[in-house]
């Protein structure tokens, strides 16, 4: 009996795993993009918002993808204005919030890195157990955690029909026990650099990767199974 409530136990851990891994997974990867940065500069007239030429912009972007990395406590964002150089390009608010933003970073890579090695060790187990069809088991398993995804993502979906923008709060809300994150886009390079329109197109870029991610674990077993049969 205890057997087999472990086992149920180890299936059900293996399938809410997979979606968790994939969304952790693909934010690191988009978080730590150039690419998403540079797009965003370009797309929303950055440079023509801020007064801050692209290069420096990038330069501001790197900085960023780095001090969610390192272990420094606030962000330094030491670039030329306009032929002038700024020690600082955020004031205390958006330092401060910042700070939150990469507490919230930190703890999706330790989620990444830890659903990595839970996975791992769950799958591992099984098949050390030397049952035949433990590691066809483990396959399926991956495969309807490529299933559970595509639900969430489809929930997810729906939700958004209502308005990205009440979505991104909803986020904010839950995310945050302060209202730093609330800034003034007149004065505040931090939400002038990222306006909604950013988050939205990296939001989107997420979901087509682990979209793609799942439709690969659903499907290709199956596939294989049905040529096997052939």
């Amino acid at each position: 009996m205890i057997l087999r409530l472990l086992c149920i136990l180890r299936s059900a851990l293996i399938v809410l795993i997979v979606p968790l891994l994939l969304v952790t997974t693909n934010v690191r990867l988009v978080v730590n993009s150039s690419y998403v940065y540079s797009y965003g500069f370009h797309k929303y007239g950055i440079e023509s918002v801020t007064g801050i030429e692209m290069r420096q912009l990038e330069l501001a972007g790197k900085k960023i993808r780095d001090y969610f990395s390192n272990d420094q406590d606030f962000i330094v964002i030491n670039i030329e204005r306009q032929g002038q150089n700024i020690k600082n390009l955020y004031n205390q608010r958006e330092i401060l919030h910042m700070k939150d933003v990469k507490n919230l970073v930190q703890l999706t890579y330790s989620i990444q890195i830890w659903g990595f090695l839970l996975l791992s060790c769950l799958i591992i187990a099984g098949v050390l157990s030397k049952k035949p069809r433990n590691l066809s088991n483990a396959v399926d398993l991956i495969s309807w955690g490529g299933g559970l995804t595509l639900v969430i993502l489809a929930v997810i979906g729906v939700l958004s029909l209502f308005g990205f923008q009440r979505l991104f709060l909803f986020f904010h809300l839950v995310s945050f026990d302060n209202d730093l994150w609330i800034l003034d886009p007149r004065r505040d390079y931090l939400i002038m650099m990222f306006p909604q329109g950013f988050f939205f197109d990296a939001t989107v870029i997420i979901v087509v990767l682990t979209l793609g991610q799942a439709l690969v674990l659903w499907i290709v077993p199956r596939l294989i199974r049905k040529f096997r049969r052939l």
